[in-house]
């Protein structure tokens, strides 16, 4: 979760990461299953040398992709705190009908939601208005 907000012309970030398992396979099970098959290859007839290089390259592949989707969901998270810093001290009204001044702004997987400084709690989601207070 990632808490952006403000006062005045300072601006405090706080992130905290919870890790959740993925019905997907990573590194780590790419790695073990490859070790697997070497231990339990055939000692009269190893793994061809060929086939065995493609299977590094293929692990380095997965290495690499997995590196480019962390780097990707970083960069989102970047951006999102970026656009969370924008909103705070705007009004927003909400899909419901809530109204008010944004104070902080939460970033969590279920997405971004606007907490105003009288407590409350807008999701930021399609159909919220968000602009300049009217003084």
């Amino acid at each position: 979760m990632t808490t952006v907000s403000g006062s005045g012309s300072s601006t405090t970030t706080t992130t905290t990461t919870s890790s959740q398992s993925s019905p997907t396979l990573d590194y780590n099970d790419f790695l073990q299953l490859m070790i697997a098959q070497l231990q339990n290859q055939d000692p009269l007839n190893p793994t061809d040398s060929s086939e065995f290089m493609s299977q590094i390259a293929e692990f380095s592949n997965v290495e690499q992709g997995i590196n480019t989707n962390s780097k990707l969901d970083q960069l989102l998270v970047n951006s999102n705190i970026s656009q969370a810093s924008t909103m705070i001290g705007l009004t927003i009204t909400g899909t419901d009908g809530t109204e008010g001044t944004i104070q902080s702004v939460r970033i969590d997987s279920s997405g971004s939601t606007a907490i105003l400084t009288d407590g409350q709690e807008v999701p930021i989601t399609a159909g919220v208005s968000i602009g300049y207070p009217l003084s």
